[in-house]
C-alpha cells in the first residue's frame, strides 16, 4: 500500500512542476515522511541526492532565462530583467485556472527583459525583442529541465523504495 501512495504522490508531484509548484521539493518531503512514519527503507542517501537534485533545479529554473538573454545579446540588466520579471510572473500569475502561474513566468521573462534592454540608451526594439524572445527560450528550456531532473527524482525515490 505505501508503494501505491509512493508512486501517487511521486506522479501528482511531477504534474505540479511544469505549473510552477515546488514538485520536486514536494517529492522530496513525501520520501522523507515515507522513511520516518512508513518505515520505508529509502536510505538518506537517496534522500539527500534528490534534495542537492531539486535544489539545483531550481537554481537552474531561475538562471536560465537571464543567461539566455544574455547569450541572445541582451545586457548584464536584461538578465536581471529576465529573472526578477519571471519572479514576479510567476507569483502574479494570470487569471488561468490550473496553468497561470507558468505563463506568468513565461511571460514576466519575456517583458522583464524586454524592458530592462529597451531601457538602455544604445538599444532598439528589434535588439530588446531579440533578448527578450530569448529570455522565453531560455524559461522554456528550464522549465524542460527541471522535469527532466523532476522524472530522475521520482525514479531515484520510488526504486530506493523497492529496494529498501
Amino acid at each position: 500500500m505505501l508503494l501505491v501512495l509512493f508512486v501517487v504522490a511521486m506522479i501528482v508531484s511531477l504534474f505540479l512542476v511544469p505549473i510552477g509548484f515546488p514538485g520536486t521539493f514536494i517529492m522530496v518531503a513525501v520520501a522523507i515522511a515515507a522513511n520516518y512514519f512508513g518505515a520505508a527503507g529509502i536510505g538518506w542517501f537517496a534522500i539527500a541526492l534528490s534534495l542537492v537534485l531539486a535544489v539545483t533545479a531550481e537554481v537552474l529554473e531561475w538562471t536560465l532565462s537571464a543567461s539566455f538573454a544574455r547569450k541572445y545579446g541582451g545586457s548584464r540588466r536584461a538578465g536581471w530583467g529576465a529573472l526578477l520579471g519571471g519572479f514576479i510572473g510567476a507569483f502574479a500569475g494570470v487569471p488561468v485556472p490550473v496553468i497561470g502561474s507558468m505563463i506568468g513566468a513565461f511571460a514576466g521573462a519575456f517583458v522583464g527583459a524586454l524592458i530592462a534592454e529597451f531601457s538602455r540608451p544604445e538599444s532598439d526594439a528589434s535588439v530588446a525583442t531579440r533578448v527578450a524572445t530569448g529570455a522565453l527560450i531560455g524559461k522554456a528550456a528550464a522549465t524542460a529541465l527541471k522535469l527532466a531532473i523532476a522524472f530522475t527524482i521520482a525514479l531515484i525515490l520510488t526504486f530506493a523504495l523497492i529496494r529498501g
